[in-house]
């Protein structure tokens, strides 16, 4: 069907007005890459930029060689996939009975974990909670208190219900226990939700850092975003500890060294994201299907 002259006009309208929204929001992440690269002089001249006039890669050498920075992709890696193999692991166990239909009480228990989704106990219980249970500056106050998402939790069991019921059946028949059945048929025919939620688990633990904030006094378990915002927000981390202030500005300025440090912060999950950006969509409507 062809189109009319007012969807014509409709659509270079649309797409001029997407083009510059998004210019608006890809610029400050190129103006902090340009920043990064610049030379002292450029990076101090706070002139409009889109390339750096000077490539330099002074303060991304003194950035990575901070001892705080790479303990802190350590531990964030560390958590992502320690808080990933439990997540997943709690959440299954729980998704898995509530699937099935002959689970006593299931509904009232669905209930209960809806009203959770609606209301918590606050910060101050929970910190008290994790307190007392002694997981105060240790990896487990990063990656237990929020284990099981209700949202994935309902997610996931919408899709095990999607599972034929024969085939669960059908193992129970030759012998199969209820955990066996999970292992060895529900959790290989569920991959497709299980990448999903690994994805939506690990990109939440890679961006956290309010927990660790609370959770950890010290910087044993100090995570990247942490660190950022203690480098560039607070400006409680030196980058430059006892160095010559003449020789910091002829190699490098502290804005310079911000914005290196958040590119350098930022740019794994940057260059993934838009990779697993479509697994995001796609795993909401894997479960969209039952309610």
């Amino acid at each position: 069907m062809k189109a009319t002259w007012s969807e014509r006009i409709f659509d270079v309208l649309n797409a001029a007005l997407l083009t510059a929204f998004g210019l608006t929001t890809l610029y400050p992440l190129l103006y902090i890459i340009t920043l990064s690269l610049s030379t002292p002089a450029d990076a101090l001249a706070m002139k409009f930029y889109w390339f750096p006039l000077h490539p330099t890669l002074m303060s991304y050498q003194k950035v990575l060689a901070h001892p705080d920075l790479l303990a802190a992709y350590s531990n964030t890696i560390i958590r992502t996939g320690v808080g990933i193999a439990i997540s997943l692991t709690m959440t299954a166990m729980i998704a898995y009975p509530l699937s099935r239909r002959t689970f006593p009480h299931r509904k009232l228990i669905m209930k209960l974990f809806v009203f959770s989704m609606l209301f918590s106990g606050g910060t101050i219980p929970m910190f008290l909670l994790v307190k007392n249970l002694g997981m105060l500056n240790t990896l487990w106050a990063l990656v237990l208190p929020g284990a099981v998402s209700a949202f994935n939790m309902i997610v996931m069991r919408n899709f095990f219900e999607s599972i034929p019921g024969e085939i669960i059946e059908s193992a129970r028949i030759d012998g199969a226990a209820e955990m066996r059945v999970l292992l060895r048929i529900v959790l290989p025919l569920s991959v497709p939700v299980m990448a999903v939620m690994a994805l939506w688990v690990g990109v939440a633990h890679w961006n956290h850092w309010f927990d660790a904030m609370i959770y950890t006094q010290d910087n044993r378990w100090q995570v990247l975003q942490l660190f950022l915002r203690r480098t560039v927000v607070d400006a409680t981390v030196s980058l430059t500890p006892g160095e010559d202030i003449n020789r910091i500005r002829e190699e490098y300025t502290p804005e310079s060294l911000k914005a290196a440090t958040i590119v350098a912060v930022t740019l794994p999950i940057l260059f993934l994201y838009p990779f697993i950006q479509r697994y995001f969509v796609k795993g909401i409507m894997l479960g969209s299907v039952k309610g």
